[in-house]
């Protein structure tokens, strides 16, 4: 039996045992029954709510998380580098991980103001340090003698360094980091546009639990759970196959 078949049997087995939980205990609006989410789904893509909000949030997503992307693998690369900065500047980021980037949001809004900007902000945040670190870790581990070999053929100690050899070779640490920097983006974004102005998935799902409809919040969480999936089983997954398969080390993975 075929991946996808198990899959497709274990979905339609759950939405059996949904249904039915919803009949037989009862849960009325505290908890929507299938065709209940779908009608929702129907109505939020008619109307064209669930289509606004869902792009204003893939945009906020996507700009935030390149923008984590560049600053997180920029400062792994200092940490791993420079044992001064790893000792002050790592040591922060460290601690600063440990922070929910959602309680940064009240600094955000009198900084930014309850706008676009603020929602950003605080994405960005939720993805840049889990980045930092990942790349830290990856550039630590690679082996030296890589690294000598590519400066006796000229590549110097800067950015075609960086470029040609460092990412390729921390590329196993990378991937993970970047997995984990979108799930976290994706937390950040939500928790932020709960508050925010605007279109987006989370002021939608606040709309739903001021409106009492959990239909629509559970589309939200259904939609955040599909493109996160699916970003990562197409995007992420399929980059790091064909990035470890052209530098041979597809033999590596589990």
């Amino acid at each position: 039996m075929s991946t996808a078949l198990r899959r497709t049997i274990f979905l339609v087995l759950l939405l059996i045992a949904w249904e039915a939980g919803f009949r037989l205990f009862g849960w009325g609006w505290k908890f929507p029954s299938p065709t209940q989410t779908l009608q929702a789904f129907y109505d939020g893509l008619v109307h064209g709510e669930l289509l606004e909000a869902t792009i204003a949030s893939m945009i906020r997503l996507l700009v935030s998380f390149a923008i984590s992307l560049a600053i997180g693998t920029t400062l792994g690369f200092l940490f791993a580098r420079y044992r001064l900065i790893d000792d002050t500047l790592g040591f922060l980021v460290v601690s600063l991980q440990t922070i929910p980037s959602i309680a940064w949001l009240p600094f955000a809004i009198i900084w930014f103001g309850l706008n676009e900007s603020s929602v950003i902000f605080i994405t960005t945040l939720g993805a840049t340090w889990t980045m930092a670190l990942a790349s830290r870790t990856g550039i630590k581990n690679i082996p030296p003698i890589y690294l000598r070999a590519a400066q006796t053929m000229g590549t110097g100690n800067g950015f075609r360094l960086f470029v040609q050899i460092m990412i390729p070779a921390a590329f196993p640490h990378l991937i993970n980091g970047v997995r984990t920097a979108w799930a976290f983006a994706w937390r950040a974004l939500v928790a932020g546009e709960l508050i925010a102005k605007g279109a987006g998935l989370g002021q939608l799902l606040q709309d739903g639990r001021n409106l009492g409809d959990t239909s629509l919040m559970l589309c939200i969480v259904i939609i955040i759970a599909v493109l996160g999936t699916v970003s990562d089983h197409f995007c992420f997954k399929k980059l790091e196959d064909k990035v470890l398969e052209r530098y041979g080390l597809a033999g590596s993975k589990s």
